[in-house]
């Protein structure tokens, strides 16, 4: 009798979900050949190709789609089974996957994730950022982190600190003998960090200032994709920095570089948790969002001191 992998079958569901074995691979936590072997194994257990695959593209083949409309339904039930089990664990365990995007991620690791951890050191963080917003659900995540204006209406929210806000920066080196910025259209006169965001547009400085809005196309001499590289490039006086306030909030304190147009970058959004209502969340799972909820009113309580 042949035996069957509750793995393989949400590998299935991964790569339809995704319409890639990498894709679907980074989401599972496992290598892209591994995931191959897998489904491999599968389609000789089952005698049928689950799915059509060329260098360019996979796609389900009829049986894969007959395959998954009859098995997603079941999975959910298992899952949903395994999850009422799991809620009643005394000790917290398994993975929790949290998708977010870059300068979220080093803005919770700290205050949320690393705590986390230190707290139930049984729990395993899966965190995947990117700069495009998807579907938590859909690509098989219990978290988000955004913006609180890009949650979902249809997702709880845990706002996780203050208001946020975009900054422009310049090393003390470069501004001497420069004139200050004193306007936005003021930065056309000088070289610029550039960004290039995930879609491969290059960003537009934004600002604000007494409701007026205002966006910047700078110019300079590098383009960098990477807030990190941005920074280095910052500071060695290559030119005039915009960046999220967190990322360079120690280099400001310290004087290694200098805020610019201030009044220019009013507070944004602040960054949320979300997640869907869940009947019967893991043990893991409850215990995350209930240091959330501490974060919270820590920092609720730290605005109002």
């Amino acid at each position: 009798m042949m035996s069957y992998s509750l793995g393989d079958f949400d590998a299935v569901l991964a790569i339809s979900r995704r319409g890639s074995f990498r894709a679907a691979a980074l989401e599972l936590g496992i290598s892209t050949s591994a995931l191959s072997n897998a489904i491999a194994k599968l389609e000789g257990q089952l005698g049928v190709r689950l799915f059509n695959r060329t260098t360019r593209s996979v796609s389900l083949t009829e049986a894969g789609r007959s395959f998954i409309e009859q098995v997603a339904p079941a999975l959910k039930d298992i899952h949903q089974a395994l999850d009422t089990v799991r809620s009643q664990q005394e000790t917290p365990s398994g993975t929790l996957r949290i998708n977010t995007f870059a300068t979220a991620g080093r803005e919770i690791l700290s205050p949320l994730i690393i705590e986390f951890l230190r707290r139930f050191p049984e729990v395993h963080i899966d965190v995947v950022t990117e700069g495009k917003l998807v579907d938590i659900v859909a690509d098989g995540f219990d978290f988000g982190v955004r913006s609180a204006n890009l949650v979902p209406t249809d997702m709880i929210a845990i706002p996780l600190g203050p208001a946020r806000r975009n900054t422009v920066v310049a090393s003390p080196s470069y501004l001497d003998n420069r004139e200050r910025p004193r306007i936005p259209s003021d930065l056309l006169l000088h070289p610029c960090v550039r960004t290039r965001l995930p879609n491969g547009a290059l960003y537009r400085w934004q600002f604000e200032s007494e409701g007026q809005l205002v966006q910047v196309d700078v110019d300079g001499p590098v383009t960098l994709d990477n807030a990190s590289l941005a920074r280095i490039a910052v500071l060695e006086a290559v030119g005039v920095g915009y960046f999220m306030e967190s990322d360079v909030r120690e280099d400001i304190e310290a004087g290694r570089l200098i805020r610019l147009l201030k009044e220019w970058t009013p507070p944004l959004s602040p960054l949320c948790l979300y997640y869907p209502s869940r009947r019967n969340p893991p043990a893991a799972f409850k215990v995350f969002v209930d240091l959330a909820r501490e974060l919270a009113r820590s920092s609720r309580n730290a605005q109002s001191a």
